[in-house]
């Protein structure tokens, strides 16, 4: 998606340890005529994967979930990454671990907002060791529902995660594909090359 790779070329900044800042846009600060869009591209994407609801995990993954919800016309349900008094039993949870913020954190969904007939998406921010996404895809193997694919803003396909769900046969598209941070600087990668 060129509009997203020249906001990246623009507002993104590299930081050590293979980090891409993009809080001024996507992750802090929301662009909505760019979430717009981003909504309108993953529509595209999956138009003819019969996708019934998407599932994201909070917070960043929000804004583009909701969006491509919008966009298709389907529920949006987001993982929390914490419990409250509202959400106590009843409920599918996975272990992911945050690269950015160095830690564990136990993500739980309600069951009620999962159909066994639904057909996920699942879509989040950024895909780099693939942790959110497997626990997004555990938790719907515990629902026993179908994943109509996995959709990404900004993948770093130079780590693991990208390479982990073509391995398990899943649909994915990302918005942006990076090839390397190197010497500070974001290299897009070819987007047919897998």
């Amino acid at each position: 998606m060129k509009l997203l790779e020249d906001r990246i070329k623009r507002d993104g900044t590299v930081l050590p340890g293979e980090v891409l800042k993009v809080d001024n846009f996507l992750n802090h600060q929301v662009d909505p005529q760019l979430m717009y869009e981003i909504g309108a591209e993953f529509k595209r994407l999956f138009a003819n994967e019969g996708v019934t609801r998407i599932l994201t995990v909070e917070s960043s993954g929000i804004a583009p979930a909701l969006m491509a919800g919008l966009q298709m016309n389907v529920p949006v349900v987001f993982a929390r990454k914490h419990r409250s008094l509202t959400l106590t039993d009843d409920l599918y949870t996975a272990t992911v671990y945050s690269y950015t913020k160095q830690v564990n954190n136990d993500i739980s969904i309600d069951k009620r907002f999962i159909d066994p007939q639904d057909k996920i998406l699942i879509i989040d921010d950024f895909l780099a060791n693939g942790q959110a996404v497997q626990g997004m895809l555990e938790i719907c193997q515990a629902a026993q529902v179908d994943v109509a694919g996995v959709g990404v803003v900004i993948e770093k396909r130079f780590q693991k995660g990208h390479k982990m769900v073509l391995d398990q046969g899943i649909h994915l598209e990302a918005l942006a594909s990076i090839a390397s941070l190197a010497d500070n600087q974001v290299t897009f990668a070819d987007p047919d090359a897998d």
